[in-house]
């Protein structure tokens, strides 16, 4: 369960300036259900309105954010009796023989439910500590960063996305094709803090997660501070993660590439065993020594998210991707902490704004 961490007082806060009020989420999830599946399942709107007020989340580009007023929500126990209606009429339905239209539409409003689990948990984490309920606190790390470690891949094929064989999946991970990749050599493990670090030093901005406390940076947790662990990832932005890719004279993977070094991976810190960072665990390796691709942090591609050949947008969810093929977004890969299990799919695939800074996404750097 999420919704215990926020403390009562703070689910009308917005704690990305670019996002909606906790209160839309709590309300969100059901209302996407109900959207989804009532037409397909023969119920009828009981409250239309907040079928439309809780239908979407915004993606807000250019500087333009939201300006709702908190009194332009409705009350918390309101939503809450919304939510057990909708969840009641929807659990009836369900219990009787369902078509394989319904079925796949289930697929999508579960996996829906875990990715909101991922968006909540990086919207609580900026949260102040005084409105969220106590909790672990963050891994201490080192105080000194791993040492560097690059890896040399041979010239192969990289397959991405996923054949349409009844195997669940979102309209942007078809079809499987194969790419070319030629040789190139890539960061064993994620830049950590300590490598960044050197990049403040040199005159670059401060992540979003680092904080200056008594002249001593300080990673900021979910439920608490510690002193900069120096071996951990960093988490960045796109424009950060191709900022100082550049400063070191290389870039970032591309979609393919990280596919070619992550081969045979398994997963680390994924499936919301921590809620922070952890130290890379060897055993994560993929067949060429690449560590860490499958958790720990989201990886940041030098792609920018488009359609795969043989797209097709779901006809009952047609902009879920479409309306983001705009050259605005960029693919990461792996997975952070707070991704669920079912996400751990190669196929899978996760985009974003540049400049967006909240995400728990880091990366590793590339040169031929």
């Amino acid at each position: 369960m999420l919704w215990p961490v926020v403390r009562p007082e703070a689910l009308y806060r917005r704690p990305v300036p670019e996002r909606h009020r906790l209160v839309f989420y709590l309300g969100h999830l059901e209302a996407f259900d109900w959207n989804l599946l009532a037409p397909v399942l023969d119920l009828k709107p009981f409250h239309a309105e907040w079928d439309k007020l809780f239908a979407f989340g915004i993606d807000p580009v250019e500087g333009e954010l939201p300006s709702d007023p908190e009194s332009a929500w409705p009350a918390i126990d309101e939503v809450r009796s919304y939510n057990r209606e909708v969840r009641s009429q929807l659990d009836r339905a369900l219990a009787q023989p369902i078509t394989p239209e319904v079925e796949l539409r289930l697929e999508v409003a579960l996996e829906h439910r875990w990715m909101h689990v991922e968006t909540l948990s990086y919207l609580f984490h900026n949260l102040p500590y005084e409105q969220k309920q106590s909790g672990p606190q963050p891994h201490a790390g080192a105080a000194t960063p791993y040492p560097a470690a690059i890896v040399s891949i041979p010239t192969g094929t990289a397959t991405l996305g996923q054949q349409r064989n009844g195997t669940f999946g979102w309209d942007n991970e078809f079809d499987a094709f194969s790419v070319p990749v030629p040789s190139f050599s890539i960061d064993k493990r994620k830049v950590s803090n300590g490598d960044y670090l050197k990049f403040v030093a040199a005159g670059a901005a401060p992540p979003h997660f680092w904080t200056m406390r008594d002249k001593q940076w300080m990673y900021r947790g979910m439920f608490g501070e510690v002193p900069l662990p120096l071996d951990l990832p960093v988490y960045v932005t796109h424009a950060e993660a191709s900022a100082y890719a550049d400063w070191r004279g290389q870039r970032l993977p591309t979609e393919a590439e990280w596919h070619r070094a992550s081969e045979g991976a398994t997963a680390g810190n994924a499936g919301l065993r921590h809620w922070d960072p952890i130290p890379v665990d060897p055993m994560t390796a993929s067949t060429f020594g690449v560590q860490d691709t499958i958790g720990n942090g989201w990886e940041w591609t030098s792609t920018e998210f488009a359609p795969f050949p043989g797209f097709r947008p779901f006809e009952f969810y047609p902009g879920y991707s479409a309306n983001f093929f705009d050259g605005k977004h960029f693919v990461l890969k792996g997975a952070s902490p707070r991704t669920a299990a079912c996400f751990l799919r190669p196929s899978f695939r996760n985009w974003f704004q540049p400049q967006y800074p909240y995400l728990y996404a880091g990366f590793r750097c590339v040169s031929r």
